[in-house]
């Protein structure tokens, strides 16, 4: 199968071009840096030539909020109008769990506006919906902090490797359409401020950690397990110590 891949050159990306290949199919991967742009249209038609799959693995260069939802739902638009033209079969779009149950946050609005525009625009799709990226525990703790500490949330969140969900990206999209949502989270569910101290004893980290029931993720309050997959989600095989181990290994070549 042809399978263009948008977001192809990025984390989540490479990695499911790389599996794609592997299984033998001619996996295609597309962003400004190949000469494809889904907000502009440059290089789309081209590129959706004889795929039967296309899976959009972007994310938006922006974080304002009036900006990355202009920039999911453009894109997704584009995306959508070039496939139906193009008789793509199936389209696989990467999401967050969770996401419309945390309405103040800008970028997960967007989230919930991309799936929305999927949803409404003709192409048999699957969505997965993933937990948090243990790649992102470092950003995520850093965001809390303040003087001699960081100050987090201590809603619960079940960070998954971007391994286990390139895998399971590159599964979905050489099966069926399931014209609706997937779930993938990791396999141990911990509130934030627990996370960050599991991440400073591994990395010899003093800092104070906060446990604050109202401080803010990325915009919102964490109320309970809103960023916890539901029953029936699919678990990734990578925990913490396993995936800590591979980033030092990795850091020491």
């Amino acid at each position: 199968m042809k399978i263009v891949v948008i977001g192809g050159t990025g984390r989540v990306g490479s990695n499911v071009v790389r599996r794609l290949v592997a299984q033998g199919h001619e996996a295609v991967p597309a962003s400004p840096d190949t000469g494809v742009n889904t907000i502009t249209g440059e290089g789309l038609t081209d590129v959706m030539t004889g795929a039967d799959v296309v899976v959009d693995v972007s994310n938006a260069p922006v974080w304002d909020d009036d900006a990355v939802l202009d920039f999911f739902t453009t894109s997704t638009r584009n995306l959508l109008a070039a496939e139906g033209a193009a008789g793509v079969g199936h389209h696989v779009a990467l999401t967050i769990v969770g996401a419309d149950l945390l309405p103040d946050s800008g970028y997960l609005r967007a989230k919930v506006a991309q799936e929305a525009e999927i949803e409404a625009g003709g192409v048999p799709y699957t969505i997965l919906r993933a937990t948090q990226f243990l790649e992102f525990l470092p950003q995520i703790v850093e965001a809390g902090a303040e003087e001699n500490g960081v100050r987090l949330p201590t809603g619960l969140m079940q960070f998954v490797a971007a391994d286990d969900v390139a895998a399971t990206v590159a599964e979905l999209a050489t099966g069926s359409p399931a014209n609706g949502r997937v779930e993938i989270g990791g396999p141990e569910a911990l509130s934030v401020d627990a996370w960050a101290r599991r991440l400073f004893a591994a990395t010899g980290d003093d800092r104070h950690v906060i446990a604050d029931a109202h401080a803010r993720y990325f915009g919102t309050e964490l109320h309970g397990g809103e960023l916890t997959p539901g029953a029936g989600a699919r678990i990734g095989a990578v925990d913490f110590d396993s995936w800590f181990a591979a980033q030092r290994q990795e850091a020491a070549r």
